[in-house]
């Protein structure tokens, strides 16, 4: 070892202080704020559980007209994943309460399907949180139904400005933190970066 590596302290942890039995339980996962990544981290979830031979169904409430890259890559893993894109786009390009209220209905109906079947490991509803916050989907109707899902399937949720209510019924909540960010240097979303 030389000079300056023994002046150093060492701040490593040396003894695991977590649980010490595992208990299985399928977890619900709420991924919010206002970074980049929340999709992003769900999506990585939904690879390593296709790399354990999992089945995958991913729900998207806002995204539907653009071709994403990850809708193109899922669609690799047809037995495995399933992946349904139901908005219709952005708000300000909507610019219908009635629709987005419809499409979102329409979304969670799907979602409901695969959250209670017995084939998904995994589900992913996708930007959830915003139509939950814009009122175009029932809060206690999305609790209610996580409340009622299979002892072992994993669920995701994703979006900024998850509700409290959520946050309380979820067992892992990560918030992603915005430090910076390049549109607000005039740089608009990449493909294969933000779709």
């Amino acid at each position: 070892m030389n000079k300056c590596m023994s002046m150093r302290e060492d701040k490593a942890p040396r003894e695991f202080r977590g649980p010490k039995k595992f208990i299985k339980k399928g977890l619900i996962i709420v991924l919010t704020g206002d970074g980049k990544g929340k999709s992003t981290s769900a999506f990585g979830t939904a690879f390593r559980s296709l790399g354990r031979g999992y089945k995958v169904a991913i729900v998207q409430f806002i995204k539907g007209n653009w071709k994403t890259g990850e809708e193109r890559a899922f669609k690799k893993f047809k037995d495995q994943c399933q992946i349904w894109s139901m908005g219709k786009g952005f708000t300000w390009e909507t610019k219908n309460f009635s629709d987005d209220v419809a499409t979102a209905q329409n979304a969670w109906k799907k979602c409901s399907e695969f959250l209670h079947d017995e084939h998904h490991h995994l589900v992913i509803f996708d930007e959830i949180n915003y139509v939950i916050k814009y009122n175009f989907l029932d809060l206690d109707t999305v609790i209610r139904e996580l409340k009622k899902k299979p002892a072992f399937k994993h669920v995701i949720l994703t979006g900024r400005d998850a509700h409290r209510e959520l946050i309380h019924l979820a067992d892992l909540v990560s918030e992603v933190k915005c430090v910076k960010h390049p549109f607000n240097q005039g740089i608009l979303a990449q493909p294969g970066i933000e779709y």
